[in-house]
């Protein structure tokens, strides 16, 4: 079973505290230290469980510089066999170009899965998944917390809103988007990492993907980026369950709430 992956390094912002840069469209990212997203790591041991489990070839594929290879030298030690970087030079990024990219990169591999995280822990958004499943032409179903492959077809368990899951079936080839907890990222060391350094790594320049200026062009664009307004600490309300409900009515009775 052949299987692409897309990764992605993102900056790690947890328990930090960001600072907006000088354009005021993006935060200061010298000072964080990067990781690989989050979903993308589970999806990478997904791909490597399904690759043990029924042969075949796993690619990881990222877009970036340079220092973005480190997240593809990770997907390798954990057991990918291909790695692919697709250097986008000084292109404006958005989630369409983005799975343009990647379209013109994957469309002429052999796969069976191709698979993504849910999101992207940077920007939260999670379109670049669907929009390369239908630039692809292929099935897709996003937030995937079970995969159970048979011949060509793949019984998923799907992660739906209020904590309620669905199994179905999907034709492949197909695109998934797998969501955290789908299983238990396997243990990278850091000789693993440096064996992986000794592994191929292909570079292609956007020039030669051969896409026309409109797939280039980013279709959103970031207008403002700010902090939170500070507010006032919480109030804590105490008493009895009746007394405590009064004053909450109160409140939102001042606040214009209809109760």
């Amino acid at each position: 079973m052949n299987i692409v992956v897309c990764v992605k390094r993102v900056p790690l912002t947890q328990e930090v505290d960001l600072e907006i840069d000088s354009t005021g469209k993006d935060i200061k990212k010298e000072p964080l230290a990067y990781v690989i997203n989050d979903w993308d790591h589970y999806a990478i041991e997904e791909a490597v469980l399904l690759q043990e489990k029924f042969g075949g070839t796993v690619t990881a594929i990222t877009i970036g510089n340079e220092e973005d290879e480190e997240v593809l030298r990770r997907a390798l030690a954990m057991g990918a066999a291909k790695a692919i970087r697709i250097d986008p030079g000084d292109l404006s990024l958005d989630g369409f170009v983005i799975s343009r990219l990647l379209w013109a990169a994957v469309k002429d591999l052999p796969f069976e899965l191709v698979l993504t995280g849910v999101q992207a822990n940077d920007d939260n958004c999670g379109m670049v998944g669907v929009m390369l499943a239908e630039h692809l032409g292929v099935a897709h179903t996003a937030v995937v917390t079970g995969v159970e492959v048979d011949g060509k077809e793949a019984e998923l368990q799907i992660e739906l809103e209020g904590g309620i899951e669905e199994k179905s079936n999907i034709e492949l080839p197909a695109l998934l988007t797998i969501q955290t907890g789908i299983n238990v990222p396997r243990y990278v060391s850091i000789m693993g990492i440096r064996k992986a350094r000794k592994k191929p790594l292909e570079v292609i320049k956007v020039s030669e993907l051969g896409l026309p200026s409109e797939d280039l062009t980013p279709r959103t664009m970031i207008q403002e980026i700010y902090l939170p307004p500070d507010t006032e600490g919480a109030e804590m309300i105490e008493g009895n369950p009746s007394t405590v409900a009064e004053e909450i009515i109160r409140i939102l009775t001042e606040k214009g709430v209809n109760v």
